[in-house]
C-alpha cells in the first residue's frame, strides 16, 4: 500500500513538473515572440527615417538634419531596450546576481510614490497607497524590486486617461507570501496590444512623424520583463481582470507575490549592517 502511494505522490509530482515545464516553455516562446515584435518597432522608425533622407524628401539640410536627430533618438530607444531586455536575460542564467535582503513594504511604497506620482498628476490621475497597519517585511533585491514596481505603474499610467491607480499590500502567511496589488481602471485587453509596425513600402512624411512618437516598449512587454524578474526573487506576477460593484467597467489587477522575511532574515540583516 505504502508502495501504491509513493508512486501516486511520484506520478503527481512528475505531472506538476511537466505542467511548469510546458507553461515555461510557453512564456519563453512568448517572450521570443514579443521581444522580435518589440525591437522590429524602433529599428522600422530608424529606417524609415534614413529612407527618407536617402530618397532626396527633405526640402532642406535643416529638414534632413531633424531626421538625422529623429534616427538617433529612435536608435537611443532601441538600444535602451536591448540592454534592458540582455539584462534580464543575464540576471535569468545567474550571469548578473541578485541581493536578496529584507526589505519594508512601506520603504518600498515610499520611493514608488517619489518616482511616479509627478507622471500620474501630469496625466490628470490619482495615485493611491494603502499599507497594512503591522509592517511587513519581504526579501527581495531592492533596486530590481522597485525597478519593476515603478515600469508596472509606469506602464498603467500610459494606459489610462483619468481614474485612480490603487498600489496596496497585504499578506498570505499560509504560504509565507507578501501580497502587493497594483489596480487599475482599465481592461486587460489593453496591456495585450501589441505596438503597430511602421509599413515601409508605404511610407511617407506624416506617416513616420506619427509613427515616431509611438516608439516605446509596450505594456506588455514591459509586464514580461517584470515578470522574469519578479520570478528570480522567488515570487510571481499575474494580471486578472476583475469587475467592481461601483463600476460598470472592468478592472486590471497586477497581483504580486514575493516571499516574506522571517526572524533569522531580519536577524541576520541586523548584523550585517
Amino acid at each position: 500500500m505504502n508502495e501504491i502511494e509513493a508512486l501516486q505522490q511520484e506520478l503527481e509530482q512528475t505531472k506538476l513538473a511537466y505542467q511548469m515545464a510546458a507553461q515555461l516553455s510557453e512564456f519563453k516562446t512568448g517572450f521570443l515572440v514579443r521581444t522580435a515584435h518589440e525591437l522590429r518597432s524602433p529599428l522600422s522608425s530608424l529606417i524609415g527615417l534614413h529612407q527618407l533622407i536617402l530618397s532626396d524628401l527633405c526640402d532642406n539640410a535643416a529638414e534632413e538634419r531633424e531626421f538625422i536627430a529623429e534616427s538617433y533618438k529612435a536608435a537611443q530607444k532601441l538600444m535602451k531596450m536591448i540592454d534592458e531586455i540582455v539584462n534580464v536575460s543575464k540576471i535569468e542564467y545567474g550571469r548578473i546576481s541578485l541581493t536578496i535582503e529584507p526589505i519594508k513594504i512601506t520603504r518600498v511604497f515610499q520611493k514608488l510614490h517619489k518616482l511616479t506620482n509627478l507622471q500620474a498628476i501630469n496625466r490628470g490621475l490619482k495615485l493611491k497607497f494603502e499599507t497594512p497597519e503591522t509592517e511587513i517585511y519581504i526579501k527581495a533585491d531592492y533596486q530590481r524590486f522597485v525597478h519593476s514596481l515603478v515600469t508596472l505603474v509606469d506602464a498603467g499610467i500610459s494606459l489610462l486617461e483619468r481614474g485612480t491607480i490603487l498600489v496596496s499590500s497585504g499578506g498570505k502567511s499560509s504560504q509565507n507570501l507578501a501580497e502587493i496589488t497594483i489596480d487599475l481602471p482599465c481592461s486587460t485587453v489593453r496591456w495585450k496590444k501589441e505596438k503597430p509596425i511602421l509599413d515601409l513600402d508605404e511610407l511617407t512624411l506624416e506617416s513616420l512623424k506619427q509613427f515616431s512618437h509611438q516608439v516605446e516598449m509596450s505594456p506588455g512587454m514591459k509586464l514580461m520583463i517584470c515578470q522574469t524578474l519578479l520570478e528570480k526573487m522567488g515570487g510571481q506576477l499575474d494580471m486578472i481582470e476583475l469587475t467592481s460593484e461601483h463600476s460598470p467597467e472592468p478592472f486590471t489587477r497586477l497581483l504580486m507575490l514575493i516571499p516574506f522575511a522571517g526572524k533569522s532574515d531580519l536577524v541576520q540583516s541586523q548584523i550585517r549592517s
